[in-house]
Formats: structure tokens, sequence, C-alpha cells
């Protein structure tokens, strides 16, 4: 696969809600004949369109990717998001080699009303279902639903909060982190290394160098996101 596979501009958004169990977040399960995760567990989200641009303009990205976080809430899910109470999560960016390349805006936004009420178009979306961070890591790890590294970072990530307020305050205290993943292959799996790592400059050599870790190991069913101050 050539590496001059163009970038373009995506948006996502993690809804979240204070359910019966604590803190829940809103996957929707992707057809599998879609090339990009296709059968995947995602937040809803996708490419940003060029109505996203109207507003704000052609230089705005961001805001751009704003616009496309709402609209694709509200196409995937039937659900209409505030733009306001949008806050920066994360960026990854696809890694080279891929067949389609995406950089992403993440954002966290507590669900609106009605969120019981979620349309789906049967198409591109094959279903929905509220998880709990804890129960969708261990869906994923007893094989019931395949998340991309993206999406299991992040909700590994929100595992440490246990409502939405804790979720939106941990969004506004974390640092902002551009994830440009490089991936290496390793016995039986994949280690993905991202910026922060004392291998990022140096792979796939310096892979068992000391220092601070930033990375997501990926080997069988056993999935370890490791990241030292």
């Amino acid at each position: 696969m050539s590496d001059d596979v163009p970038v373009h501009p995506a948006a996502t958004v993690i809804l979240v809600r204070d359910g019966e169990t604590g803190l829940e977040t809103l996957l929707v399960h992707r057809s599998a004949d879609l090339a990009f995760h296709g059968g995947s567990w995602v937040f809803p989200g996708g490419r940003v369109d060029d109505d996203d641009f109207l507003v704000c303009g052609r230089d705005d990205i961001e805001s751009a990717a704003r616009n496309a976080a709402v609209r694709e809430a509200r196409e995937e899910a039937g659900l209409v998001v505030d733009p306001t109470t949008l806050v920066p999560w994360a960026h990854w960016t696809t890694p080279p080699g891929r067949n389609r390349r995406f950089a992403t805006w993440f954002y966290l936004a507590p669900a609106p009303a009605g969120s019981d009420d979620i349309t789906i178009d049967g198409g591109e979306i094959q279903d929905h279902r509220w998880f709990t961070p804890g129960d969708a890591l261990a869906s994923r790890e007893r094989g019931d639903i395949v998340l991309p590294p993206p999406t299991f970072v992040s909700i590994l990530r929100l595992s440490s909060c246990a409502t939405v307020a804790e979720a939106s305050s941990h969004a506004h205290s974390h640092p902002y982190l551009f994830f440009a993943p490089k991936p290496v292959k390793v016995e039986g799996g994949i280690v993905t290394l991202y910026d922060g790592d004392a291998a990022f400059d140096d792979a796939p050599r310096g892979l068992e160098r000391p220092g601070a870790r930033h990375r997501l190991v990926m080997v069988g069913d056993d999935w370890r996101y490791e990241r030292s101050p």
C-alpha cells in the first residue's frame, strides 16, 4: 500500500450519560461491508464534509470538525448534540500504509435528552448500545465486539470516570494528546508507538529501550495501553 494515501479530516463524538450502574457511552456497530473499521464498534463519527465548512470557512478546520461531530451524531444515532457542549478529547491520525487515512478530532459531550431513542440507518450502522466502559472492555476481551485502537484507548481512559461530571472534568484537565501511531510488528501481534515513547523516533530498533512509555501492546487478545508521565 502506497504511503501517499491522502489524509482526510474527520470527527468523532464520545457521548456519555449517567446510567443506573455508572457512566455509559454510546457505541455504534459499523457494517462489516465498510472498508474502514468494518464490523467494529465505534463512537459516532465520520469524515468532515464540504457543508461542515459553510458557516466557519475553509480555513477553520477545527470548527468544521465540531460541525461534523454534531452532524454525525444526528445522522448515525438520531441525536441532536449542542455544539457548545463538545469538549476536545484527543486527535488521532491513521498511520501510513492503510487504504484510507483520516485526521480525526475526538470530542466528549453529554448525551442530549432522548438518549434512549436512538435511530440508526441499518446500512452503514447496524446496531447500537450504551456500554459502561467496563462492559465494553470486557466484551472486547471476550471477543464479543471489536474495538479499533482509538476507541479502545478512549474507553480505557473513560473507565477512570464514574459520572458525566467526572468525565467532563477529566477532559478539561487532561493533556490534549495527538496520536500519530507507529505500528511495529512483534511476535504474536503489534506494538503501536505514540509520541512520548522512548522508542517513537527510533522504531522498530528502539522498542526495548528503557525510558518513557506511550504505546499500545496488542498481542492476541491481550491489549495493554502504557503511558508513563
